[in-house]
C-alpha cells in the first residue's frame, strides 16, 4: 500500500509538473487601460508565450484588474454580445457559454484572469486566483475573440494588447 502511494504521489508530482511547465515561459506583453464609453475601468495585462506570434497558436493569458465595481450581468451581457458577433456558429448551446456563466460581480481592486493551455486546449477563468472554472474544448480559446476578434469589445484596447 505504501509503494502504492509513493508511485501514485510520484506521478501526480509529475503530471502537475508537466501542466505547469506549459505556461513556464508566459510573458507579460502589454498593459492597456479597460475603457467602457471612455471611462477608464481598470486595466488588461496580455501575457503570451511569445509576445511576437499570433494570439490563437499558442498559450495566452489575459489579467483584468478592476477600479470600481461591475455587476456580473454586465460581463455576462457583453461577453454573449461580443461572442455572437465574433465567433462563426457561435449559439446559446456553445461551450463557450459555460465561461461566460461563471462570472461573478466584481468590486474595486478585483482581477479576473482568462487563461488558455493550448496543449491541452484548456481555459480557465479566475477570480482573485481562484479558479471559478474551466473549458476543456478545440474551440476554447475562440473566447478571446472577444477582445481580438474581427469585432471587438474595444478595437483601441485589442491594438494596444496585441501591438497592431
Amino acid at each position: 500500500m505504501n509503494n502504492y502511494l509513493m508511485r501514485f504521489g510520484f506521478s501526480f508530482l509529475c503530471l502537475t509538473a508537466s501542466l505547469g511547465m506549459a505556461h513556464a515561459n508566459i510573458q507579460k506583453c502589454t498593459t492597456a487601460p479597460l475603457l467602457v464609453s471612455s471611462k477608464n475601468i481598470g486595466t488588461v495585462t496580455y501575457y503570451a508565450d511569445n509576445c511576437h506570434q499570433h494570439w490563437e497558436s499558442q498559450n495566452i493569458r489575459l489579467d483584468f484588474s478592476y477600479d470600481q465595481n461591475i455587476p456580473e450581468w454586465a460581463f455576462k451581457k457583453a461577453a454573449s454580445y461580443y461572442l455572437k458577433k465574433n465567433v462563426s456558429g457561435f449559439s446559446n448551446e456553445s461551450v463557450l457559454n459555460q465561461i461566460t456563466d461563471l462570472y461573478k460581480p466584481v468590486k474595486k481592486g478585483d482581477l479576473y484572469s482568462l487563461e488558455y493551455n493550448s496543449i491541452n486546449q484548456r481555459l480557465n477563468l479566475s477570480l482573485n486566483q481562484k479558479v471559478l472554472g474551466s473549458i476543456t474544448d478545440r474551440q476554447a480559446n475562440q473566447y478571446f475573440k472577444i477582445w481580438f476578434g474581427s469585432a471587438p469589445f474595444n478595437a483601441k484596447l485589442k491594438q494596444q494588447l496585441l501591438n497592431q
